[in-house]
């Protein structure tokens, strides 16, 4: 295709007016400069932005491209310039109440301060919570802007995905949302590094170590979004933010606006995502979750060379080499760079998604993996290093685990309900062991039967031979809402009958009645908490228990159950 790797400087005078057309801007490239691309919506690395988190909930969506036909071309520009086409209804009616809860108020738990950014739908703010003094991002999303309804499900969804990938250390952490007459704000982890693209826009291209490092990073993300049923939509550079100006800062994914949870094998024909970055098969309206790693590879070649692999003076061309998908290896600095890298690019770009590498097989690459050596398959390795998670927990502690669990919003489970969905086939409400056997391979989980049974047995709390949705979302929550400290004192309080500030013998046999925890010596369960020994559980023993081998080290009791498996091991919740 006759691809030139032009540098930072060349690349920036097309690339960067070309990218608007990825959310930032729609104005054609004839409308902007280099400078004032750079001067204007955008921020520059190592400044005080933190750029992708002021984005709207929903960028526009690409048109459909079926071939190459002049008029059509035409029609898929003259569409993104004007965004998709939606009937408005009155803002009131919709947004009365996005989040469907009530919330408490933004200001009085934080101090917004000096705006970040702004974007189509809202803006961003630097925010402080005023118990803790630490600093977070605030977007906020003007809520008369949100006109269909189609815009408010976008937002909801968005926040359910945030919520869904909460504690990845690669995904920018939500905090929480909170909703006014005038706006919804969604509060998360501050990225002050600036974005990927503003690195390689300093750099013009990466070292190959380097390069594979961040594509490691990045690809480890879309492993861990797919094993949860989610698919991105929209990676690319500007929506990869490092925590700081730092050079070994930890990179993180933004802008979930795009996002949605996929089931296996589900075909999706919306046309969504940006230009340099779109799979082809997007394009034909007939994609998975395979498009992501037609991104990340993108990303990968821009990373080694400093310009995209299907380049063009106008958006015409630039579709036009997509659905061509040549890769040019002959320009340099392609021929100083190993077979080994350009091999795993060719398989991430390859044009038909049946063929393409998975996420999985990428990491597991030789040019990408650690040393040089292929690492064990993620899921396992995952399963090695927690195995003592759910199955070696108390029976008290899986109680506790459980009223969390009920207790938490819509949106904070919303994923996990999607899981659970995907894998109660006959819907009967319960998930039964073949269910869970097939459910697991639809994810990539290939088990022993010896496993799978541990596995079963371990989430089946009550013994009765199924896993029902409350035992699910015990089995699958994630540690981060878990140890929040608001809800182990909610568990805390629920269990505390009598309001004494303890849990006694008669409180802990009630809850074990009550969840029908079986046949369980309550003086052992006791013992094993009560760690003053004066016959009754206080609130700093009961966060103990909560906290205890979280991080990896063994309890008590879990020497005696180190190989049984956690359904949130095999599933990669964690």
């Amino acid at each position: 295709m006759g691809n030139t790797c032009i540098g930072a400087a060349g690349y920036f005078q097309g690339f960067s007016a070309a990218i608007a057309l990825g959310g930032r801007s729609f104005t054609s490239n004839s409308e902007i400069s280099p400078s004032a691309k750079a001067d204007g919506d955008r921020h520059k690395a190592g400044g005080d932005s933190t750029a992708t988190q002021q984005k709207a909930p929903r960028q526009n969506y690409i048109p459909s491209v079926e071939a190459t036909d002049q008029q059509e071309f035409r029609d898929v520009i003259e569409a993104m310039r004007k965004g998709r086409e939606i009937e408005p209804v009155p803002g009131q009616s919709l947004t009365h109440s996005v989040l469907q809860r009530k919330t408490e108020n933004l200001r009085d738990l934080y101090t917004l301060g000096k705006k970040l950014g702004q974007g189509q739908f809202g803006t961003t703010y630097l925010c402080i919570e005023k118990a803790t003094s630490k600093e977070y991002a605030c977007k906020s999303i003007a809520k008369r802007k949100l006109i269909s309804k189609e815009d408010v499900e976008d937002v909801r969804r968005e926040l359910q995905i945030m919520h869904h990938l909460s504690g990845h250390p690669n995904i920018v952490m939500i905090k929480g949302a909170y909703e006014d007459p005038a706006s919804v704000h969604l509060v998360m982890e501050l990225c002050a590094g600036g974005e990927l693209f503003d690195r390689i826009i300093q750099r013009g291209h990466y070292s190959e170590a380097k390069a594979a490092i961040l594509i490691r990073t990045i690809v480890g993300v879309v492993e861990t979004c797919h094993s949860l049923g989610v698919m991105h939509r929209d990676l690319k550079p500007e929506n990869f933010l490092f925590s700081s100006t730092k050079e070994d800062a930890a990179l993180k994914t933004t802008d979930f606006g795009l996002s949605v949870f996929f089931k296996p094998g589900e075909i999706f024909r919306d046309v969504v995502g940006s230009p340099y970055y779109v799979a082809p098969e997007v394009l034909r309206k007939n994609y998975g979750p395979e498009a992501d790693v037609w991104s990340a590879g993108v990303i990968l070649y821009i990373l080694l060379c400093g310009v995209p692999p299907f380049w063009a003076e106008t958006e015409q061309g630039i579709f036009e080499q997509v659905l061509k998908s040549e890769l040019d290896f002959a320009t340099d600095p392609w021929p100083k760079i190993s077979d080994s890298a350009k091999d795993l690019i060719r398989k991430m770009l390859n044009p038909e998604a049946s063929k393409r590498m998975k996420a999985h097989h990428v990491l597991c690459h030789p040019w990408i993996c650690e040393d040089g050596v292929a690492p064990d398959r993620p899921i396992d390795s995952a399963v090695q290093s927690r195995l003592k998670h759910f199955s070696a927990m108390n029976k008290l502690k899986k109680i506790a685990i459980r009223v969390i669990a009920e207790s938490l919003s819509e949106e904070e489970i919303a994923g996990l309900k999607e899981m659970f969905k995907m894998m109660d086939a006959d819907n009967s409400g319960s998930i039964s062991y073949e269910e869970l056997k097939e459910g697991l391979k639809k994810v990539g989980s290939i088990l022993k039967e010896e496993d799978m049974r541990q596995l079963m047995d371990a989430a089946d709390v009550d013994g009765n031979g199924t896993i029902d949705y409350g035992e699910f979302l015990a089995a699958t929550l994630h540690l981060n809402k878990i140890e929040r400290d608001e809800n182990m004192l909610a568990a805390f309080s629920y269990l505390d009958k009598d309001k004494s500030g303890y849990l006694t013998v008669d409180e802990v046999q009630h809850a074990l009645a009550e969840f029908r925890m079986g046949d369980l010596s309550v003086d052992e369960l006791l013992r094993e908490v009560d760690q003053n020994n004066d016959g009754r559980i206080d609130y700093a023993e009961f966060v103990a228990m909560m906290r205890k081998g979280n991080t990896g080290g063994a309890g008590r009791s879990s020497l005696r159950n180190s190989q049984s498996l956690s359904l949130n091991d095999v599933l990669m919740v964690g």
